[in-house]
């Protein structure tokens, strides 16, 4: 048992965690595991969009730094160009100075790439994707088509305000559904089809406020009707009225309260822990974790990862991985690095791709045996990251991610303030910087309170596009796309009153969070680790008793 040194909690380090570290060589933390994964998240921004100018060309780009931030920020292209070469920003390492000191310096002196992503056509405010078209916010997404506001979308068409959906077609206000096509506000589902308010359904189709049902249809609320009696019931909910809509909301969240809950959402998997975790073996405390093993404290593990800790959003071939945030494709032996796609053995690292060899490098491309972006000898190197390693223990760096306080973006910019959010001042007291940037309101006839709007769809103007519409939560205004709007309207689903970001923290708040708690199953009392924290209203059952109860 260990305090942490960030919250004082006693947290556990295992023995199997000291061979995981005494392989790759490692102190071990000094943080507890959330206090890591909050410190990792404070370095990714996913959703904070400004308008900006490329520092290089002076061209207008869309880019995840706001423009008062003392970062030189290039549009892709031309950071992938040959005008941008990393290494014309090294400097020799001052052993008379602390290691994250330097880094800081480097990391504010290197471009930047505004956005993340590749391959994508007619995307300009897409972060952190690839494959994508015509498609519209949406973040760490891939091979989607006409999507908008989405998070975690994969093989997606025509879906509208979605989150961790899957070769999906025609979703709106979903989240965490496979294969599934015409669903409006449904979560947890496979394979279903013409549905809504559905939860933890599998097959389902043309159904309305339906839990755990199985290869059915026409059903209202767990009971079958007949076809007849199920387009009648339909006919009869209008659904461009805002006020209905939610009136059946509350309904339907009232229902799905009336039935046990799986303790976590698992399929496929073998001796693993956490939640949304989909064939995997042998990952434990991992969240939305899919074909992985051999990981531990990790989000958004997928595709392939191997022997990760302390990651967030790590895979496609990824393995031996530690204390990383956005690392991937073949990565391998990434120790303390942030967004290092495709690279080998580097060390303290940020923002490198397709690299190797290299030590508290920003921004490599293509580059090996680099520290502070220098390039050396084999040998040379060698002998300077051990002199430097060695360094860093005396002042008691080396095993500790980088300092919050070097993050580029603010806290509030962050995935660390969704996870566990903070106040200014309390930022501050801990050591996490703040944005204060506000970009400029959008340039519109007129800004029109959510509140004032009309009930119904049918009684809101086209003109509405040149609106700016105030956010009824935070009265943030936003606009409408025409996509958007002919959207809405094809498909009957009220105006929204809520501004994307206020959207997105609804989807997210409606799925558990990263953290499991001890409880007893509700039926037989058996132990389980979920993340139903033990005061939430739910029902919880091992998994058992509710095999046993959904077949």
């Amino acid at each position: 048992m260990k305090n942490c040194a960030h919250c004082q909690t006693s947290f556990l380090i295992a023995e199997q965690d000291q061979g995981f570290y005494h392989k790759i060589k490692v102190p071990e933390p000094t943080f507890c595991p959330s206090c890591r994964a909050q410190r990792r998240l404070a370095w990714r921004n996913e959703r904070k969009l400004y308008k900006s100018t490329s520092a290089l060309s002076g061209k207008e780009i869309i880019s995840i730094f706001s423009p008062d931030k003392p970062f030189l920020v290039y549009e892709a292209k031309e950071w992938w160009s040959e005008a941008y070469d990393p290494l014309q920003y090294g400097r020799d390492f001052d052993f008379s100075r602390p290691f994250f000191e330097q880094f800081g310096e480097l990391l504010r002196a290197v471009p930047h790439m505004n956005i993340v992503g590749s391959n994508n056509e007619n995307c300009a405010y897409c972060h952190l994707s690839a494959n994508n078209k015509n498609s519209y916010l949406i973040l760490e997404s891939s091979s989607n088509q006409d999507c908008y506001y989405g998070y975690w979308l994969q093989k997606c068409i025509d879906c509208f305000d979605n989150s961790f959906c899957y070769e999906s077609q025609q979703l709106f206000g979903s989240d965490n559904c496979y294969r599934c096509y015409h669903l409006k506000w449904s979560v947890d589902c496979i394979d279903c089809s013409d549905g809504y308010f559905l939860k933890d359904c599998i097959g389902v189709k043309n159904s309305f406020g339906c839990v755990y049902l199985r290869h059915k249809s026409y059903c209202v609320f767990n009971e079958q009707k007949t076809k007849a009696e199920y387009e009648a019931f339909i006919a009869e909910v209008d659904f461009e009225s805002h006020a209905e809509v939610q009136k059946w909301q509350v309904e339907s969240e009232k229902f799905a309260l009336r039935f046990p809950r799986k303790y976590a959402h698992t399929s496929g998997s073998e001796d693993c822990s956490g939640d949304y975790i989909v064939d995997c073996h042998e990952c434990e405390e991992c969240f939305h974790a899919q074909d992985a093993e051999y990981c531990k404290f990790g989000e958004h593990v997928f595709r392939n990862a191997h022997h990760a800790m302390d990651v967030s959003t790590v895979g496609r071939d990824a393995e031996w991985i530690y204390e990383t945030i956005n690392t991937g494709i073949s990565a391998n032996n990434i120790l303390f690095g942030v967004q290092n796609w495709s690279s080998t053995n580097m060390q303290y690292s940020y923002g490198c791709f397709n690299s190797s060899n290299s030590f508290g490098s920003a921004g490599l491309k293509h580059n090996l045996y680099c520290i502070m972006n220098k390039q050396y000898s084999k040998a040379d190197f060698e002998n300077l990251q051990e002199k430097i390693i060695a360094h860093m223990k005396a002042t008691g760096e080396y095993g500790e991610f980088f300092p919050a306080k070097l993050s580029p973006f603010g806290y509030n910019e962050t995935v660390a303030h969704e996870q566990f959010p903070l106040g200014k001042e309390e930022c501050e007291r801990l050591g996490f910087g703040w944005s204060d940037y506000e970009a400029p309101k959008p340039a519109v006839k007129k800004t029109i309170p959510a509140a004032r709007f009309p009930d119904s769809n049918r009684n809101i103007p086209d003109d509405v596009l040149n609106w700016a519409i105030e956010c009824e939560v935070s009265n943030k205004p936003f606009r409408l796309l025409k996509q958007e709007l002919e959207f809405y309207r094809k498909n009957q689903i009220p105006l929204p009153r809520k501004h994307p970001d206020v959207r997105h923290a609804k989807r997210i708040a409606g799925r558990n969070p990263n953290r499991l708690w001890e409880r007893k199953c509700h039926k037989c009392g058996a132990s389980i680790k979920t993340a139903y924290a033990p005061e939430r209203p739910e029902i919880v059952y091992c998994e058992k008793c509710y095999l046993e109860m959904v077949y």
